[in-house]
């Protein structure tokens, strides 16, 4: 069986990336549901049933475990799946998400116990990240601050432009704006680290800056060592698979920006 890698774009490939640094000997399967996408602006309700559909499917192709490779899904749709679908369809298999290992590593990071989120509308509106923090780091001021240009930017291949330095600068002066002590920003967002350069250079030169890719392999090796009855069922060959319910040429030309080396993909539908 494989490990199901799931996002609503592109986004979810810079975790993969990562994955496949850290963990090269898995085999992968990676599902982009960017006929659909964005997912940011969705309703809780729609971002669930589309994130369960996608989920399932990626059953379907043998995925004994599916990461929700992006912060909306993992905020708007993974704890219902966990708990309602999970038991009583899937008991045998698991979905994990991007935002409790991001939550994480922060205490450990900030110093001023202020934080700032860059994510999406739907990331930010649904406050699972403050939640998630405050559970483990009652003490620290989580302050969200949605960027809905970031995506657009990336997705059309602009955001190594000059004129994307405009939005970057802009959103992250006015989470500094709501919040002066920030110390500590966090990419809640997987596409955002293509964004990397131009954050690093409109950000205070103290600001720590968490891009989630490192932080969630880490997390999946850790996983994968504490459920060794997962590691046994899952292939080994260090194959990948891509999938998009997109056209496969739009796919292939957009991820190749993200990956820096073509790949091939076939077409999903349902």
């Amino acid at each position: 069986m494989r490990i199901g890698v799931f996002d609503s774009g592109y986004g979810g490939l810079t975790i993969l990336e990562q994955f496949r640094a850290l963990l090269p000997q898995y085999s992968y399967v990676y599902l982009g549901d960017n006929a659909r996408t964005p997912y940011g602006t969705r309703s809780f309700d729609v971002v669930y049933q589309y994130t369960l559909q996608c989920v399932k499917k990626l059953f379907e192709m043998d995925c004994a475990l599916v990461i929700l490779a992006c912060n909306t899904a993992s905020a708007k749709a993974l704890r219902t799946i966990q708990q309602k679908d999970l038991p009583l369809l899937y008991p045998n298999r698991r979905v994990l998400g991007v935002i409790r290992p991001t939550a994480e590593c922060i205490g450990q990071i900030t110093q001023s116990n202020h934080v700032g989120l860059l994510g999406t509308e739907g990331t930010i509106q649904s406050g699972s990240y403050p939640m998630e923090v405050n559970k483990l780091f009652p003490h620290i001021t989580v302050t969200g601050q949605a960027c809905p240009m970031w995506v657009p930017l990336i997705e059309n291949n602009e955001h190594l432009s000059d004129g994307a330095d405009y939005f970057v600068k802009q959103y992250i002066d006015k989470l500094l704006q709501n919040d002066p002590a920030i110390d500590t920003m966090v990419l809640a967002c997987t596409h955002y680290p293509m964004l990397l350069d131009k954050i690093k250079k409109h950000a205070p030169k103290h600001m720590h800056i968490i891009s989630q890719g490192p932080i969630i392999a880490e997390s999946l090796a850790s996983y994968l060592q504490k459920h060794p009855e997962i590691d046994a069922v899952l292939d080994k060959q260090g194959d990948c698979t891509f999938y998009t319910t997109e056209s496969v040429e739009k796919f292939k030309q957009s991820a190749s920006t993200f990956l820096k080396t073509p790949i091939e993909a076939h077409h999903l539908s349902w």
